[in-house]
């Protein structure tokens, strides 16, 4: 009885060691799924690991969902995202509700104190590589909240349609129509809006419908009532370089990787995977345009400090068939930085946001170099240490810094 005491006390043992190993294994495994080297100035990266655990794993799910035929990629990525949408919600300071401008859906914050004086506006567009993305993920509902509070401003908050079933000039023609029923005088009567103290601001693919409808506005004759600022918050604004210097050092960064970046362009304009090909390989501006590589050549727009030793390579052309069936990949309404600068001149006042480990950090860089040579007065504010998307993170210490720095600059120029 006493030996068969034993043998069971054994492999109890036996079997709670083989449960820690076990759980040892597992631990391993996930720590090395979560873990990614990240460089030594960025601040929590246990923050940043576990955002990217989580836009890693959507990645994967949705790739997986369309190597199998069930669903596209960024469909299914949309999806995943929507589990940040928020419904309008009021407080004891402002109004929130969602409407439509010329049936385009947006929602609009307005400070509830009453005031005898017109009050700012801004007119903010949402990111998400045209792809996804609303103006009620919760970063963006607290973003306009505190903007709206803050500088006791009302905020329209715009949607437009998305790819992959809509693509350029659709999204932009949206926002567009949204923009110019808000600048309306009766419209911004109504709302009790300054019309001399009205700006846009976006971010990364609204970033570059912000810059894309700032420049149509100074073209469009009826519209009389001019923006005083925009906020380009890591803007995307060009397609035809993807060999920049920020392309090559943040290649595989969390957040927005190269190939995801390059998947967005190609997706804003088709579904034909040939474009996200030549994209790839930077093959796909024909030599019919070469004439445009100007604008957007980064050895004499950047900076000195951004091209760290890099050596400028002339992209190689590639077909003129993929510029005839998707000639947006041509047009200054999907690629700013294209606007020659007599159109820049007339911009506002401008405000423009950069992280340091971004593929889209030299895309701002340049529009930087670029308004500045046209004259437009231009503030710069280059976030150390952080990755794209950092003002919706703002759980985060330097994604809540640059928010209250936009908001901020804001105060004091709008």
């Amino acid at each position: 009885m006493l030996s068969n005491t034993v043998l069971l006390k054994k492999q109890n043992s036996y079997n709670m060691r083989k449960k820690y190993f076990g759980f040892l294994i597992l631990g391993v495994l996930l720590a090395g799924y979560i873990y990614v080297p990240l460089p030594d100035n960025v601040e929590e990266p246990w923050k940043i690991m576990l955002l990217n655990t989580f836009l890693k794993t959507s990645s994967y799910l949705a790739l997986f969902g369309e190597i199998l035929g069930l669903n596209h990629f960024m469909k299914s990525m949309a999806l995943f995202s929507r589990i940040q949408g928020f419904p309008p919600t009021s407080d004891e300071n402002i109004t929130v509700k969602d409407t439509t401008f010329n049936d385009i859906p947006v929602r609009i914050y307005v400070p509830q104190q009453k005031t005898k004086s017109l009050r700012r506006g801004l007119f903010y567009i949402h990111g998400g590589g045209w792809c996804f993305g609303s103006n009620d993920y919760y970063s963006y509902d607290l973003l306009s909240r505190w903007t709206a509070e803050r500088l006791d401003a009302v905020v329209v908050s715009t949607n437009y349609r998305l790819a992959p079933k809509y693509h350029f000039p659709v999204q932009f023609e949206d926002v567009y129509t949204a923009l110019k029923w808000f600048l309306d005088p009766q419209n911004l009567e109504s709302y009790g809006v300054d019309p001399g103290r009205i700006g846009i601001s976006g971010d990364s693919a609204g970033g570059n419908l912000a810059a894309a409808v700032a420049q149509q506005l100074l073209e469009d004759p009826d519209v009389k009532i001019k923006l005083k600022v925009q906020t380009l918050i890591y803007p995307a604004l060009q397609n035809f370089d993807f060999d920049l210097p920020s392309y090559r050092e943040n290649a595989h960064y969390p957040v927005l990787s190269k190939s995801l970046m390059v998947r967005f362009w190609s997706e804003y304009f088709t579904t034909d995977r040939s474009l996200k090909k030549a994209m790839l390989s930077n093959q796909h501006i024909p030599l019919e345009s070469s004439n445009l590589f100007k604008f957007v050549n980064w050895s004499s727009l950047l900076p000195e400090k951004f091209k760290k030793g890099h050596i400028y390579k002339t992209p190689t052309h590639g077909s003129s068939e993929l510029a005839k069936k998707y000639p947006g990949i041509l047009d200054v309404k999907a690629s700013p930085l294209l606007a020659d600068d007599s159109k820049l001149r007339g911009l506002p006042l401008t405000y423009v946001i950069t992280c340091q480990y971004d593929v889209l950090r030299d895309d701002g860089l340049m529009y930087v170099t670029r308004l500045q040579n046209s004259g437009v007065r231009v503030i710069h504010n280059h976030v150390e240490g952080a990755f794209h998307g950092t003002l919706a993170f703002l759980f985060t210490k330097v994604g809540y810094r640059a928010a209250n720095q936009y908001i901020n600059w804001l105060h004091e120029n709008l």
